[in-house]
Order: C-alpha cells, then sequence, then structure tokens
C-alpha cells in the first residue's frame, strides 16, 4: 500500500478525518497537497469546496507546485441536524453545497491534472447515512447518497481512458472526533447521545480516524488497482443486520 511519490491533494484537511488521511498519507510516503477553508497547520492553501472559481486556483497552484495529481481525497463536508418537517432550504442548499457540489467540482476540476497522474485514484468520502436513512438527517443523508452514485458515474467514465482513472466512495459510520461532537453537542444530553451512538453500533463503538483512513490509503495505492466504482462500508457492523 505505498503512496511513494504520488501526490495527494485532500480537502478538509483541518478536521478530524483530514488529519488522519494527511497522516498516513505522508506515512505511506505521499506528499500531501492539503486544503480547508483558512490556512493553517499543515494546511496549504485557503479553499472553499463550493466555489468553481477556487477550485481552478488550487488545482492550478498543484499544477505549479507539482506538476501532476496522482490522488483525491475529496474530504470537506458538513452535517446538519433535521428532519424534512424542520430543515430550511437554507439548510438543505448549504449541506448540499459542501457535501454534494465540492465532490462534483472536485471531480471535474481535478481531472486534466489526474491525468497526468501515477496510478491516479479519486476518492470521496461519502457516509454510512448515504446508504441508510436517518429521520433527522434529511439534508444530510441526501447529500451523501448523492456522493455514492455520483462516485459510480465517475468510476465507469476514469474506466474508458487509458491510463484509468479509478473513484470509490467510503462510508464511515460514527467517527470519534469534531463531527460527532458537533451532532451530539445538538441535543440535550451530548454524553448520553454519544454512548447511545456507540451503542447502536455491533462493535459497540465508535470507529477511530485512522482505520477510516487505512482504507482510503488501500484505495488511492496501486494495491487497489482493480477495485472502482465501489463504497467501502466501515461501520462496524451497523449495516449488516
Amino acid at each position: 500500500m505505498t503512496l511513494t511519490g504520488h501526490i495527494i491533494l485532500i480537502t478538509g484537511a483541518a478536521g478530524t478525518l483530514g488529519r488522519a488521511i494527511a497522516h498516513a498519507v505522508r506515512a505511506a510516503g505521499g506528499t500531501v497537497f492539503a486544503t480547508d477553508l483558512q490556512v493553517g497547520d499543515g494546511i496549504d492553501l485557503a479553499h472553499d469546496v463550493t466555489s468553481e472559481a477556487d477550485w481552478a486556483r488550487v488545482i492550478a497552484e498543484c499544477e505549479t507546485r507539482h506538476g501532476r495529481l496522482d490522488g483525491l481525497v475529496n474530504n470537506a463536508g458538513i452535517v446538519h441536524l433535521g428532519s424534512i418537517e424542520d430543515s430550511s432550504l437554507d439548510d438543505w442548499k448549504r449541506v448540499m453545497a459542501v457535501n454534494a457540489d465540492g465532490v462534483f467540482l472536485g471531480c471535474k476540476a481535478a481531472w486534466p491534472l489526474l491525468k497526468r497522474g501515477e496510478s491516479p485514484a479519486i476518492v470521496n468520502m461519502s457516509s454510512v447515512s448515504g446508504l441508510i436513512g436517518g429521520a433527522n438527517l434529511a439534508a444530510y443523508n441526501a447529500s451523501k447518497g448523492a456522493v455514492r452514485l455520483l462516485t459510480k458515474s465517475v468510476a465507469l467514465h476514469g474506466a474508458l481512458l487509458d491510463p484509468t482513472i479509478r473513484c470509490n466512495s467510503v462510508h464511515p459510520a460514527f467517527v470519534a472526533g469534531a463531527m460527532v461532537d458537533t451532532l451530539a453537542a445538538a441535543t440535550r444530553d451530548p454524553a448520553r447521545t454519544q454512548e447511545k451512538m456507540a451503542a447502536s453500533i455491533p462493535l459497540r463503538r465508535l470507529a477511530k480516524p485512522q482505520e477510516v483512513a487505512a482504507s482510503v490509503i488501500h484505495l488511492l495505492s496501486p494495491a487497489a488497482g482493480f477495485i472502482t466504482g465501489s463504497e467501502i462500508v466501515i461501520d462496524g457492523g451497523l449495516t449488516a443486520g
């Protein structure tokens, strides 16, 4: 699962999963090109993934620095707690803009540079919520379901190229870190909510960020050369029943 010599662009790299993925890429020998809303520790460029102009700027800078792109991890994402009854249209648009539009724009903008890459691959971060519904996750469910099927379309198109560009989606359940903390904080009893989240998973715990990152590294590496258009479920057995 080596990524030696590979240039990997990671969005949302300041978040829990983004940091874990960046660390894993470096440990596998790859070079990270990291973006997030603000420049900070380990972040190369400020980047609004909902902006087509921002994507053009990020890809141009990646080309200037590295000349090619071997992997793209569309990791930037947000969550919103709300049913169809109490979610506003603005809530819906905001979640879809980041989680779905951002992935579409990333795949599209990075495509020409990925064509120059070594065993190029895209990993789109979806969620177990892109596979099963939740009564209070209307916008989030829709956005992550969109990522799942967009991934399959991109994979089929990439398979027509020579060399091919692979594309897969990753579907974690609850991952210990900032997003789970945000979800829990929106409830009456955050500590109890986190306990219930863990209890709902057959393995009786939340996923560790590094466990998700390990699957991302595998999908980016030449070791996964025959995997495309797939959804990799990392859910501790949550969807098995």
